[in-house]
């Protein structure tokens, strides 16, 4: 990942619209690894999967969406789940009850499982972590990571999502 030379003001960090969204940690400004087809892909089919169910669990399932870790961090998962009756605020500030980080071909499981270790710091319960080319799925929690079994419908509190889901690729 790319790091801008210089310090950003947060207020500018704020203000600016990235394409795509980046990251902020202390005045630094960080490009989030690009996905490709798979990565995109899997993207769309889980926005899809949870969408069919926010009226039932009340919830919004928001792609690329601003979190505040703490004063001067943000991160911008792939995707995040509020309740629905969350703040609707321009960056997200109240905890979600999942982020979900779907791994990129420049992306190490290192780099995901810290940025899964600032959203547990935010609040979120766990962060779900998919590898469309390997098929696979991971779960960072307080328990730590651990690799979920190919036939696993992950869940956290009511949202479901079986991983058969790599099937639609």
């Amino acid at each position: 990942m790319a790091a801008t030379t210089h310090l950003v003001p947060l207020e500018e960090y704020l203000r600016a619209s990235y394409r795509p969204d980046c990251d902020y940690i202390d005045g630094v400004v960080l490009e989030r690894n690009l996905g490709q087809f798979d990565h995109s892909r899997l993207r769309a089919v889980i926005l899809m999967s949870l969408g069919a169910h926010e009226r039932d669990w009340r919830i919004l399932v928001l792609p690329e969406q601003r979190l505040k870790i703490r004063e001067g961090k943000y991160r911008v998962p792939d995707v995040l789940v509020i309740s629905a009756d969350a703040p609707r605020t321009p960056v997200i500030e109240q905890a979600p009850l999942l982020c979900i980080e779907i791994v990129s071909p420049d992306d190490r499981l290192r780099d995901l499982t810290e940025r899964a270790q600032d959203y547990l710091a935010a609040g979120v319960p766990e962060t779900w972590i998919f590898d469309p080319a390997e098929k696979k799925a991971y779960v960072y929690s307080i328990a730590g990571l651990h690799e979920a079994l190919p036939d696993t419908i992950l869940r956290a509190g009511k949202i479901e999502l079986p991983l058969a889901i790599f099937a639609k690729l």
